[in-house]
């Protein structure tokens, strides 16, 4: 008989006490989860995270003291290493949320979410995978690179390090391709596709799928739909 593997430990930050609670009890009732704290701020959601070390965190953005997009920054800007971050937010195309995004968060979620997608959206970052809800964020990356693009991101020559399946790889997970269907399309096995997103992050600095998708739009690689009209 195998072990059940280990609880997946969260933290949730917010500053309101009801969404909090809320969040934490809803998580609390799933077999595989165990809240081991929660935060009403940045700051804290900070010192929490470095003394009980959780795998996965749900950030809002917009809180008091230090807000979600720094508490981000903090815990998962640095690159792999740390718990994921998924940014819990009210509006789905919002520019904290972008920005929070850029600074290492792995997805986002609405605060109206399904219990079920709250459920999934944990398990798949918990997992090492980034939440790409493919319509969504990458309508949200687009807009705001296409609006607000970022000083510090990577020069488009960054790419040039990448070989021409990297390349062409990156380009379908911007497109908010899976890796099976990725495979499918460049007709090779889904391990294949696995090793070259792992080569592509690695390169790149990168620390996960949404972090590559952010690059593959600041550096021209793919074009918003807006910009294709023009």
């Amino acid at each position: 008989m195998t072990n059940a593997p280990p609880a997946v430990r969260i933290i949730v930050a917010d500053d309101h006490h009801v969404v909090r609670t809320g969040f934490a009890a809803l998580l609390d009732t799933q077999p595989d989860f165990t809240v081991v704290g929660t935060a009403c701020d940045g700051t804290e959601a900070v010192r929490i995270c470095r003394e009980l070390s959780p795998d996965v965190v749900l950030m809002d953005v917009r809180m008091p003291v230090m807000d979600g997009i720094e508490a981000t920054r903090q815990l998962a800007g640095g690159g792999p290493g740390g718990p994921r971050i998924l940014i819990l937010t009210t509006f789905d195309l919002d520019a904290y949320v972008y920005d929070a995004l850029c600074a290492g968060a792995s997805g986002f979620l609405l605060k109206d979410v399904t219990a079920e997608r709250l459920f999934e959206g944990v398990r798949v970052v918990a997992a090492g995978e980034a939440l790409l809800a493919p319509g969504v964020t990458r309508r949200l990356i687009s807009e705001f690179t296409r609006l607000r693009p970022r000083p510090d991101a990577l020069p488009s020559g960054a790419l040039a390090t990448l070989t021409p399946r990297e390349t062409q790889v990156l380009r379908l997970v911007a497109e908010g391709l899976s890796n099976p269907e990725i495979a499918a399309r460049l007709v090779v096995t889904e391990e294949t596709v696995k090793t070259h997103v792992s080569h592509v992050l690695t390169k790149l600095g990168l620390r996960d799928r949404t972090q590559a998708v952010v690059t593959a739009y600041e550096t021209g690689l793919v074009v918003p739909r807006s910009k294709e009209k023009d």
